[in-house]
Order: C-alpha cells, then structure tokens, then sequence
C-alpha cells in the first residue's frame, strides 16, 4: 500500500502492536484521510490493524472489525470528540464506539457494511 496518498498518517501508528503487521485497506484508509482534512486537526491513532494473533483478537470466537484492516481507534476527548463522530457520520463511518470516560478516551471508528450484525454507534 503507498501510503503517500494518505499524508497525515504512518503506516507504523497503524501497525499491530503484538507482530508489527500492517493490513490496513485503502478504501478505509481513503475514508480516513478525507474525514482527517475535515476534522481539521491531527488524529492520534492508539490502534489500527491487529492479527488475528493479536492478544484482545485471540480471545474472541472470532477477530473482530480491527484485524480487517477496515478499523481504528482515534484519542478525542470533549467537544472534538463530538465533532469526530459528527464528521465520520458525515463521512461514511458505519460503525462508531464511543468511549469518553477514564483516562483512555476514544472514538473507534470502521466502514463495516450494514450485513453485519452490530450497532452503528454503541459506548464502551
């Protein structure tokens, strides 16, 4: 993947934190960076793509949205955490969880189609 054509983000910020891969897919990766130039400012990435191998995946019956590559975490918190989900929703996000309490705040967001079987926005 050339990731010159997404120039606000690295492929390391994305890179599985247990094996070091990256799979992360252009399309979501297009989302992403057209929703980061409306956002209008930097966006923390705290996780992108995780394997299947990946300890929060392993435990699962089966990986979840992020070991897709169509999925990420962004640190938000308050007012921009509203702007974010307002944006994505904008944007073509289909699913949004929203976690705004403790230290680790976030917004996750992924382009999972409507066939899967989840809510669109849910909180942790």
């Amino acid at each position: 993947m050339d990731w010159s054509y997404y120039p606000n983000f690295t492929e390391s910020e994305f890179a599985c934190k247990h094996t070091g891969e990256c799979k992360m897919q252009p399309a979501f990766m297009e989302r992403l960076q057209t929703l980061r130039i409306a956002y209008g400012k930097p966006m923390q990435i705290s996780s992108g793509y995780r394997s299947p191998s990946h300890p929060i995946e392993a435990i699962k019956t089966k990986p979840g949205v992020h070991s897709s590559g169509r999925a990420c975490d962004v640190v938000v918190r308050g007012a921009d955490a509203l702007k974010l989900i307002e944006l994505a929703i904008k944007h073509g996000f289909t699913g949004i969880g929203v976690n705004q309490k403790g230290a680790s705040r976030f917004i996750h967001l992924d382009d999972l189609t409507n066939a899967d079987s989840r809510p669109t926005i849910w909180s942790y």
